[in-house]
């Protein structure tokens, strides 16, 4: 094995095991090296050379944890993301003005993959959803960043859509309608296909040339987001925020644009 080489695999080892905290804030070396599947010897000695430079952290307990000078980096992707930058604060003031949560999110192969997120009165969680991924047919978010793909393209990018809830969209003939129903009436909602008791509606960011490349949404209890009562004033105001965003991305919408009533139809969107 060449010098190179032996470089190379050590990186994608280290990288394997920085993302075994992605779904675990903390982890005991035997955990790690069962989720890289990586020797429990190996996994020691990349976590502590890990340690040593501040990406990786030990509790008092022997847990590792990720380090915080992850967060100096962090900060400086998103600081030089142009959705995150253009998008920020219109979300937080959407969040406010509504209650509702906002989210700002773009695609990432085949996921929905969150640059940002701010939380409403009347929505609050326990975590922050910035880095986090979550599926694109399952979302309001997903459906927006699916309207950069054609028909074709999703089938090749998704392949089987997963069931998460009894109302996710688990066919691909289903999922074209509705993101085509997305592209007309220029914003998507999603009630309980990912998460029971949760309700969402998004709309798409564009870019100077009109290309989707991200997606802004309001999210929260279903009881809360009352989609039956609420959707034609909540999709309203969803869709002016991307708008606005928008425009400071340089995509100028059609002047004449506007948000249709909501369609009564047996689709789910």
């Amino acid at each position: 094995m060449s010098a190179e080489t032996g470089t190379n695999r050590s990186v994608e080892r280290a990288v394997a095991v920085l993302r075994a905290f992605a779904d675990s804030s903390r982890l005991r070396v035997a955990e790690v090296a069962r989720l890289t599947g990586l020797r429990q010897s190996t996994a020691s000695r990349l976590l502590s050379t890990l340690e040593q430079t501040g990406l990786v952290e030990r509790d008092h307990d022997g847990r590792y944890r990720l380090g915080v000078d992850l967060i100096s980096l962090a900060g400086v992707v998103m600081n030089g993301h142009p959705v995150h930058h253009a998008a920020r604060q219109p979300a937080q003031l959407l969040a406010v003005a509504t209650g509702l949560g906002t989210n700002v999110a773009v695609r990432h192969g085949i996921d929905v993959f969150y640059l940002c997120n701010f939380e409403g009165a009347a929505a609050p969680r326990s975590v922050a959803l910035a880095g986090r991924r979550n599926p694109l047919h399952a979302t309001a978010l997903g459906k927006c960043l699916l309207l950069s793909l054609t028909a074709t393209q999703r089938r090749q990018v998704l392949g089987s859509l997963t069931r998460f809830t009894a109302q996710t969209i688990t066919d691909h003939a289903s999922l074209d309608a509705v993101v085509e129903l997305v592209e007309w009436r220029g914003y998507a909602t999603e009630t309980e296909e990912f998460a029971l008791g949760q309700t969402c509606l998004a709309a798409p960011l564009r870019d100077r040339t009109g290309r989707v490349i991200g997606a802004l949404s309001l999210s929260g209890p279903s009881s809360v987001v009352d989609l039956p009562g609420r959707e034609l004033e909540l999709s309203r105001l969803v869709a002016e925020t991307a708008d606005a965003i928008n425009s400071q991305l340089g995509y100028h919408s059609p002047a004449d644009h506007q948000i249709p009533a909501p369609a009564r139809h047996d689709l789910r969107s």
